[in-house]
């Protein structure tokens, strides 16, 4: 009998750093001005309106014909043949949390650096996980894990180079998991969502360029039959009436996306320019956000503490920092006088 993989906490790595941090990071620096500027998330600054929501919404659970329209949303939005291929969750973090417990022990690929919560969800379930920098490596692994574009490099692989990967993890009944977490703002030819190859599973973000992260809006994409064995784990009622209204709303929204991807192509130059002109060199990002590398990365860290502008460092990586959109103009003139400023 195959023996599940089951949530374990022997050797559990350290907690993870993230974005957002802000009441940690206002206790370091107590002098700053307020309010802070948190530029620590790849999220737009500038979310979707957030339309009426129904009173019904709020005082009963949802019913299928609410979780049925956001499916078929989400389908028309990525480009995926039905919804019956589409799984609604809180969030695209506990999908990255339920799937390690979908399949027997395996020895794991994620390819490096990106997001660190995929190794770190595979191996507290009993995975073996070997984080890799070369694609072929992918391949001789049982489950194989890309995100795609790359978080924080901005890293994109061709949708046929990972058709292929998932065509030979496939004949070894291995499976390829791409996380598209910030694929709204790119090509549509390059998502695997659109053209799924058997064996693979594609997660979408919707709290990233919606910039409604407070949501917890997440979808997996696969194959029927693990579809439904994830709506099983996910047990009914898994998200809330809001969450539903809201999704389907601006899902459907393509005059707001098509606006927003040109706005933030405009934002994301302007913010090459500050950082290029405060003698960061840029090495990689997406529209939602930009990876500079400098070697005075701590001390631009702490001069921006101090102003009240909130980065995201990375331990591993000490002279890499991320630094998000600004969302007012206002933020845009305390960005540009705190780099003025810094070290």
């Amino acid at each position: 009998m195959e023996e599940r993989a089951t949530s374990t906490r022997a050797d559990e790595p350290e907690a993870i750093l993230h974005g957002g941090d802000l009441e940690e990071i206002s206790r370091r620096y107590p002098d700053a001005p307020r309010p802070w500027i948190d530029l620590s998330t790849g999220i737009n600054p500038l979310p979707y309106p957030v339309p009426p929501i129904p009173t019904p919404s709020w005082a009963r659970l949802p019913a299928t014909s609410e979780q049925r329209a956001l499916l078929a949303a989400a389908a028309a939005r990525y480009g995926v043949d039905s919804p019956e291929m589409i799984v609604a969750a809180p969030g695209t973090q506990a999908l990255l949390q339920i799937l390690p417990r979908l399949r027997p022990r395996s020895t794991v690929a994620v390819l490096v650096p990106t997001y660190e919560e995929h190794a770190l969800c595979w191996r507290r379930c009993g995975h073996h996980v070997r984080q890799v920098d070369d694609v072929d490596a992918l391949a001789e692994a049982d489950v194989a894990i890309v995100v795609n574009p790359n978080n924080p490099t901005g890293r994109l692989l061709p949708r046929d180079m990972l058709t292929a990967l998932a065509a030979r993890l496939r004949r070894r009944d291995g499976l390829l998991i791409v996380d598209e977490a910030f694929a709204d703002l790119g090509l549509a030819d390059a998502s695997l969502a659109t053209n799924l190859p058997p064996g693979a599973i594609v997660l979408r973000s919707f709290g990233k360029v919606y910039g409604l992260a407070g949501v917890r809006l997440g979808f997996a994409i696969s194959s029927e039959d693990v579809v439904r064995r994830l709506r099983d784990e996910l047990g009914p009622w898994a998200l809330s009436g809001p969450a539903l209204a809201i999704g389907t709303t601006a899902l459907a929204d393509g005059a707001w996306l098509q606006q927003t991807r040109a706005r933030l192509v405009v934002d994301c130059a302007r913010l090459d320019a500050l950082l290029n002109k405060a003698g960061c060199a840029v090495i990689g990002g997406t529209t939602l956000f930009r990876l500079i590398t400098t070697a005075k990365a701590p001390a631009l860290v702490d001069g921006l503490a101090r102003h009240g502008i909130h980065v995201r460092r990375f331990p591993a990586h000490p002279s890499w920092l991320r630094f998000g959109l600004p969302g007012h103009e206002t933020d845009w003139q305390r960005l540009a006088q705190a780099l003025d400023h810094a070290p």
